[in-house]
């Protein structure tokens, strides 16, 4: 039997776990050379703290007969529908929600996280970045992509340097 997608290669964001880890062991088994991403990795935990990795993704993509590449792009402080409904603002005046946590200011929109995914697919030489977690800020600095208002916004960095190090909400050098 041949595989359909020999030869394809796919890219699958969100597939540490649920319907993402089953769409990449799937394309995989159809054949495929899979990158997958994923914010849990050996070495770092998500905010969700499950035991899955992207690595394990990685494996499994390989025992169902593709090649799984594990590529843990994560973003950073991500701006999304559910984080500015839980802070009660809209995209439009997202930054009223800085009276609330003045650090939501180092926060990215999705689109930054895009322009992250869309940089490595462009790279001819993707393959240097394999097995590495990696961020939209991170990749930022590389590649020269901003988000969509010209900021770089180094979430990660950021949470590091100020906000765990208890310094008090200062985004100047992070975005």
């Amino acid at each position: 039997m041949t595989a359909p997608l020999a030869g394809r290669v796919a890219l699958v964001a969100g597939g540490t776990r649920g319907a993402g880890r089953g769409i990449a062991v799937e394309l995989g088994a159809a054949g495929a050379t899979v990158y997958v991403t994923g914010r849990t990795t050996r070495a770092q935990r998500s905010e969700m703290d499950r035991p899955e990795t992207i690595e394990e993704t990685a494996e499994l993509v390989d025992e169902a007969g593709g090649t799984g590449i594990a590529v843990s792009l994560t973003p950073g402080w991500l701006r999304s529908e559910a984080m500015l409904d839980a802070y009660g603002v809209t995209e439009a005046n997202w930054r009223d929600a800085l009276r609330v946590s003045p650090h939501f200011a180092i926060s990215e929109t999705p689109r930054f996280v895009g322009r992250a995914v869309a940089a490595l697919a462009a790279d001819s030489d993707v393959a240097r970045w394999n097995q590495q977690s990696l961020s939209s800020g991170q990749l930022a600095q590389v590649y020269g992509f901003t988000d969509v208002d010209g900021s770089r916004p180094d979430a990660w960095r950021y949470v590091v340097e100020v906000q765990d190090a208890g310094r008090p909400a200062d985004v100047t050098g992070y975005r």
